[in-house]
Parts: structure tokens; C-alpha cells; sequence
């Protein structure tokens, strides 16, 4: 099978065929820094001198004010003065505190198929989801990026993924990415393309793609794939992007079984365990343990799909944990407000935050104190991510968030499912 992973980057590079482990030199399409690796790239751009170079680039950059927005201490808010002015300066798409976080507004009309994308973060792997290449690097490496356009990478070897079937009842995208955690573990698919074809794709809208894209940087992944399809056009089409017929050339033929094969309805809900995502487990075998707080938001479930699962489960009850939900970006707040959304989630208890990362980075607001438990729809729960070393993360689908939202402990989300789809 064709590797779409290497087919971008022989598009981008003056090498015709791109084999695994080459090392290449591209041209980069997009860059994108948030309020924390910006500040730093800043940093770098000044102490080198190489910022008065930056009005020559080739590459659209992007910054995003996402981490520490609204700017908490005098620390955030002089590094957002200073992203400001450089945006101003360098004519890079500033998006200002309060518009979202990255991985969700840059896929909202800025990402295309077949581009070659990076930012410094580890989860612009997302854009994968709309068939191109993207990948985390450091703030040195967006720096460079900024003055040249251009940055080198090691072809990675493909890891071909077949989907078929369709989720159950009370399973999600979430689910999924979970359940390729745990087959893969944290190295699995260390430094490779992990590229999903079959079938089934037609049950994976883009949101659930994002999701999964999303998650796969835990299992080492440099970028994850999903090829350009229907879903993808009709994406596309929603945000104004002119649909181009050398897209459809980024699919994946489905001529094999792959390099794992995944059925759908053979899924579970699941929730990763402390002390990191691929630690997964069976919902049930968790059932009972009381949580504190609940957090449904991030750039792996902050999405509308995200926020309606949520509610249709909260509606008309009242919750019994802390409940913070944070929309990924501000167009999904306006369509939580507009499609009423946003009243029953409030009437159910919850907190809405500025849509931006919240609690997920654990260096804002929402992070939880000492022995406390959380059960967060993000994508990370190492110790200390999001309170101190003895607070506890549970990473779970929005399903099982909710649940846990009504009942005050980890609960198996399907009994609750099917009495919504009775009412």
C-alpha cells in the first residue's frame, strides 16, 4: 500500500520517491506556535538575530493564544503583548484570547489535504485527520521554520490501520483512540505514520478522525492520516475551502489487511487509568470509583459532536461533581448558545470556560487539588498534568464524562445511552 505520509513529503521535497528513513529537506505549508512555545520561539528569533529575516518567509504562520487565555498572571499576559506585536509586525494570523485552541481553529477552512504542516505542539498531529501531513516540533525548530520555510525530516515507515464495522451504542471516536493506545502501547508506533483505511471510515465522521489523530502522538506517532474521502469534501465544503480535484488523490487502496485491522463493533467503552494514556482498561472494571470533578473539552473532545453527546445525557438532571466544559473554539461556543446547548448544560450544574485548553494543560485554570479525581475527555494524564503529583486523571469519551458527571463516579455509559434513545 501506498503510503500518503510519504507521498507529501516527496511533494514537498526535491526527492521524487521518499522511502522510510530517508532524511529530506521540505518546504513547509503552515506554522503554527501557541502563547507558550510562541514566547519561546520569540526568544530564540531575538537572540540569534534571525527575527529580521522572518519578513522573508514562504510559510504561512499562525498564533494562537490557547494555554493561558485569558492571561492569568503578568507572565502570560506580557508574553501575549509580545506575540501580539510580532503578529503585527510579520503579518502572521494572530488568533487572539478567547477564539479557541489551535488544533481546532486552524482545521476550521486554514488545514488542506496534501499540505505539509507543523507547529510546536505535540498535537498538531490532528490535522491528519484532513489527509495531510502535520507534526509536533520545538520552539527552535518553529523559529527556523519562520525565517526559512523549510525544515528537515526522517521519512517515517507507514503503520497501516483497517477500519470496519460500526460503533455500538454508548461507544465513541474516544473509544477508538483508546483502544489503539492499548494495542499499541507508548512506543508502538514510535516515529511512524500510522494511516487508517477500509470500509469503515464511513462511519468516522472528521470529528471522530480528529479525535483519533489526535491520541496517536501517545503511542510515539509522528503523524496520523486518514485519506481524503467524502467526509473529508463535505468538511471542507462547511468552512468555505474550495474542494480540489488532486485530493482525491490521497486515499489509501484498500487492497490488504494491513498492519492491524480494527472492527468497530467490537469496541468498548474504555478509560485510561493513571499514570498514563495507554493504560487502558474496561470501564466496568473502574466502575465505582468516585470522581471529583469532570472536564469535557481540549482538542481531542471540545468539538459540537462533543458537546451534544454531553448534553443529551445531563439534560434535565442535575449533576454530581464539578462539571467544566470547555468548547474548542468560539464557533462551537456560538453554535452551543444558538442551537441551546449552552442553557442546559448551565441548568444541569456545569461551568463554561473561554474556549481555549482549560484544565488539560494543568498550568491554568480548572486543575484539581491534592488526592482529588478527575474524569476529562483530554488526552493526557500523566502525574502532575493537570494538579499535583497525587491528583488523578481518568481520560474517557464523552459518554462516559457525562456519566460520571450524573452519578459522581466512574459508570458504565451505555444503560444511560439507551434510556436517552427511549425518551
Amino acid at each position: 500500500m501506498e503510503s500518503l505520509a510519504l507521498k507529501i513529503l516527496s511533494k514537498h521535497s526535491e526527492e521524487e520517491n521518499v522511502e522510510p528513513g530517508d532524511i529530506v529537506y521540505a518546504k513547509v505549508d503552515k506554522v503554527m506556535v501557541n502563547d507558550v512555545t510562541g514566547a519561546l520561539a520569540l526568544k530564540i528569533l531575538s537572540e540569534t538575530g534571525a527575527e529580521k529575516l522572518v519578513g522573508k518567509r514562504r510559510t504561512e504562520t499562525y498564533v494562537v493564544f490557547d494555554h493561558y487565555s485569558p492571561a492569568h498572571n503578568w507572565d502570560a499576559a506580557n508574553a501575549h503583548a509580545k506575540l501580539r506585536l510580532f503578529s503585527r509586525k510579520y503579518g502572521c494570523k494572530l488568533f487572539d484570547v478567547g477564539y479557541g485552541i489551535a488544533h481546532q481553529l486552524l482545521v476550521e477552512g486554514m488545514v488542506k489535504p496534501g499540505e505539509l504542516i507543523v507547529g510546536a505542539d505535540s498535537h498538531t498531529i490532528t490535522y491528519g485527520a484532513l489527509a495531510s501531513f502535520s507534526t509536533g516540533i520545538g520552539s527552535s525548530e518553529a523559529a527556523y521554520v519562520m525565517v526559512t520555510g523549510e525544515l528537515w525530516f526522517k521519512a517515517p515507515e507507514p503503520l497501516f490501520v483497517k477500519i470496519t464495522g460500526n460503533f455500538g451504542i454508548g461507544v465513541a471516536a474516544k473509544d477508538l483512540a483508546l483502544h489503539l493506545l492499548k494495542e499499541f502501547g507508548s512506543e508502538g508506533a514510535l516515529y511512524r505514520s500510522v494511516e487508517f483505511f477500509g470500509e469503515g471510515l464511513r462511519n468516522l465522521d472528521v470529528n471522530d478522525r480528529l479525535t483519533v489523530s489526535n491520541m496517536m502522538v501517545e503511542a510515539g506517532a509522528k503523524t496520523a492520516i486518514f485519506p481524503y474521502d467524502s467526509e473529508t469534501e463535505s468538511w471542507l465544503r462547511k468552512y468555505n475551502v474550495n474542494v480540489r480535484d488532486e485530493w482525491k488523490e490521497l486515499k489509501i487502496e484498500a487492497k490488504g489487511k494491513g498492519d492491524m485491522s480494527i472492527d468497530l463493533a467490537t469496541i468498548e467503552p474504555l478509560i485510561s487509568a493513571p499514570p498514563k494514556p495507554t493504560n487502558v482498561k474496561h470501564v466496568g472494571d473502574l466502575e465505582g470509583t468516585p470522581v471529583d470533578q469532570v472536564f469535557v473539552g481540549s482538542c481531542t473532545n471540545g468539538r459540537f459532536k462533543d458537546m451534544v453527546a454531553l448534553a443529551r445525557i445531563v439534560k434535565g438532571k442535575r449533576i454530581k461533581t464539578r462539571l467544566i466544559v470547555i468548547p474548542a473554539s468560539i464557533n462551537i461556543l456560538k453554535r452551543m448558545i444558538n442551537e441551546g446547548i449552552l442553557n442546559i448544560l448551565v441548568e444541569a450544574g456545569a461551568m463554561v470556560g473561554v474556549p481555549g485548553c482549560g484544565p488539560c494543560f494543568g498550568a491554568h485554570m480548572g486543575v484539581l487539588g491534592g488526592g482529588e479525581v478527575m474524569v476529562s475527555t483530554a488526552n493526557r494524564n500523566f502525574p502532575g498534568r493537570a494538579g499535583p503529583p497525587s491528583a488523578k486523571v481518568y481520560l474517557a469519551s464523552p459518554y462516559t464524562a457525562a456519566v460520571a458527571a450524573i452519578t459522581g463516579q466512574i459508570t458504565d455509559p451505555r444503560p444511560y445511552i439507551r434510556e436517552v434513545l427511549r425518551e
